[in-house]
């Protein structure tokens, strides 16, 4: 058996994936391009990563017992934040650089990894802001549930990306996907595909 082959450190390396792949759409942009909203619901670039690390701090801390040991950073969205604005982990202050978030982030990654390390997967906690019924839970569930969460929000950055200034790709050195020359074909070809259909929107 490898060492990638225990449990514990496939999730390790898959929860450390997904910070990668959304950390990395940030490469290359400014200030303003990372934070201003790209969707009607007000999604940006960098709100997703302060997310993101807030997310992983609570699941891996709170919930086990753990304590987050920068709780004066202005990126740490204490729980109590939430009562006043439900966006609280979204909003990145002015005062937080691109540079100090996606080195805070790094740290939470090691804090995440120290708890992987620390306890068995079947270690019980209690996810204080879930349903009482179903609060309960151990540390397996979470890396599984925390790792989905992210994977999917990296989702949200590739498009956010893609949509700016046509970056596209897993990482900027294994892309995963097909040589470039061929994307305009293949938009044209599935639009004339769906253009057969009507819109349904019209209706």
């Amino acid at each position: 058996m490898t060492t990638l082959d225990l449990p514990a450190d496939v999730l390790r390396t898959y929860l450390g994936r997904a910070r990668e792949a959304l950390v990395w759409k940030l490469d290359g942009l400014g200030a303003r391009a990372v934070r201003l909203p790209r969707t009607p619901t007000g999604t940006s670039l960098l709100g997703i990563v302060l997310h993101c690390a807030n997310v992983e701090i609570g699941y891996f801390g709170a919930t086990f017992g753990r304590v987050w040991p920068e709780t004066d950073h202005p990126a740490f969205v204490p729980e109590d934040a939430y009562d006043t604005d439900p966006q609280a982990d979204w909003t990145v202050p002015a005062e937080v650089s691109t540079a100090e978030l996606v080195a805070f982030y790094a740290r939470v990654g090691q804090f995440v990894d120290a708890a992987l390390a620390d306890l068995p997967l079947d270690t019980v906690g209690r996810v204080p802001w879930w349903p009482q019924e179903r609060a309960t839970t151990t540390l397996h569930r979470i890396a599984v549930h925390v790792m989905t969460d992210l994977h999917r929000h990296a989702g949200h950055a590739d498009i956010l990306r893609e949509q700016l200034d046509g970056a596209a790709g897993y990482t900027p050195a294994v892309s995963n996907l097909p040589d470039a020359e061929g994307w305009p074909s293949y938009v044209e070809r599935l639009t004339a595909i769906a253009t057969q259909f009507p819109d349904d929107a019209a209706r």
